[in-house]
């Protein structure tokens, strides 16, 4: 049994949801060295949050965006504001969806089904530089 451990840099994003499962495995190209396995996806932020979604259709994430705007509205008001109004509703949707995902790895892929992809969920209108953490546990080739 290996483990493998790597921090990495998402660009920052504009607000929505984001396809990032390309990213993730262009910046983890260790990921093929494993047979089979399970990779755990953690971002490390608390206005954003990761997700397993539809990843064919863009429609599909800008419905997820205003479904997810329907469900948290930014018009309540707040008494977490530090960091502007859209502070506190990033962190109940953050909240909602979470900040981390466990995959199956086999054959050095992500065992994703064919209509599934990792989404970003960025909730700030100015965000930063995302950081995630993959660890990857298992059986390597």
């Amino acid at each position: 049994m290996s483990w493998f451990q790597k921090t990495i840099t998402l660009p920052s994003k504009r607000r929505g949801c984001h396809l990032i499962t390309h990213e993730i495995e262009r910046q983890i190209p260790e990921l093929r060295e494993y047979k089979i396995g399970m990779a755990n996806v953690f971002l490390k932020h608390t206005s954003a949050s990761l997700c397993l979604n539809e990843n064919a259709d863009p429609d599909v994430r800008v419905d997820m965006e205003m479904g997810l705007n329907n469900i948290v509205p930014e018009t309540l008001p707040y008494v977490h504001d530090a960091e502007g109004s859209d502070d506190m509703p990033a962190h109940l949707k953050c909240a909602i969806i979470g900040t981390s995902l466990n995959i199956p790895v086999t054959s050095g892929r992500l065992n994703l089904g064919t209509w599934q992809g990792i989404y970003l969920c960025e909730h700030r209108n100015h965000a930063s530089a995302r950081t995630v953490v993959v660890t990857i546990q298992g059986q390597k080739k």
